[in-house]
């Protein structure tokens, strides 16, 4: 702690260049400052301060060392606050925006609710890019990788998307066996609410994979509708694992050509960079991170 002390001297002095302004500052005289200073310079062996009766200046080295005195410090002072904040209660309005899916995420974050009844949700649901900092959010979760340097993630976890149906629909229209057997069939797609334009399904086609165009036999705009047609036999959609793992494991929707149909994506929970995450953000982060993609069980794959 003597070294703590030292530094922070130090500190004082270089910002303030004056033994008189940083001895007002910490409560002691400029003599004292100036005897701390010239032991820290006898220790390291080195002179950090060119002084005159008029100023007080940096050498190189003290430049140096004021560089790794502050970040020393700035990690003493997030370690306290870190410390301090370990028995304080999560509470308090915590706001944050999810995309504009139920699952896997509205389950978890009741339980969380359950588990810290004194942090008060605020939840924005929308496909829409926010900007987390402007927008007032504690955190945003999205698909994809961040962008801001502003920012800090998490990784949450993967997803792959699926061709799927009903069984009902499959043996009515058979199964296709190759991603040109699809033009025969009726495929529910999904519009981008944000551009309007249709999601691209990328397919291999004839060994090669490509950008597959298909018929709009059905178009929306939103992911429970996809599923419940693709339910209800209406046709085949391309749905992400994370929202129909009850479905394909119940049997009320199987799914085809999942060698042809290779994409997915990670979902990543981001927060404001800073110095200290609040126990209420530092809670929801953990619970979330660790509920909502659990380990998949393995899937059998159909050829293509």
């Amino acid at each position: 702690m003597d070294s703590v002390s030292a530094f922070n001297v130090f500190v004082q002095v270089a910002e303030t260049r004056s033994f008189v302004a940083a001895g007002r500052l910490l409560g002691v005289s400029a003599s004292a400052v100036g005897k701390r200073v010239s032991a820290l310079e006898e220790r390291l062996g080195v002179r950090l301060f060119h002084r005159s009766t008029r100023s007080v200046t940096l050498t190189s080295e003290g430049a140096l060392f004021l560089e790794r005195s502050r970040r020393i410090l700035a990690e003493i002072e997030a370690a306290q606050a870190e410390l301090s904040q370990v028995n304080v209660a999560p509470r308090g309005r915590l706001r944050v925006s999810l995309p504009l899916v139920t699952e896997p995420f509205l389950h978890v974050i009741a339980g969380f609710k359950l588990a810290y009844p004194a942090v008060d949700l605020d939840l924005d649901f929308t496909d829409r890019q926010v900007d987390i900092i402007e927008e007032g959010f504690d955190a945003v979760i999205r698909t994809g990788d961040v962008l801001d340097s502003r920012l800090t993630s998490r990784r949450m976890g993967a997803y792959h998307m699926l061709l799927v149906g009903s069984p009902a629909y499959f043996e009515a229209h058979g199964k296709p066996l190759s991603a040109n057997d699809l033009m025969q069939h009726t495929c529910i797609q999904f519009r981008y609410p944000n551009t309007g334009k249709l999601e691209v399904w990328p397919l291999h086609r004839d060994d090669v994979q490509t950008d597959f165009q298909l018929p709009p036999s059905i178009v929306c705009n939103n992911l429970e509708a996809r599923i419940c047609f693709a339910l209800q036999g209406v046709g085949i959609a391309y749905l992400p694992d994370f929202a129909i793992h009850e479905h394909l494991a119940s049997g009320r929707l199987v799914d085809v050509l999942d060698d042809c149909a290779q994409s997915g994506g990670t979902f990543r929970i981001m927060w404001p960079s800073g110095k200290h995450v609040a126990p209420k953000l530092r809670v929801f982060i953990d619970f979330i991170c660790e509920r909502c993609f659990p380990p998949a069980a393995p899937t059998l794959h159909s050829a293509c």
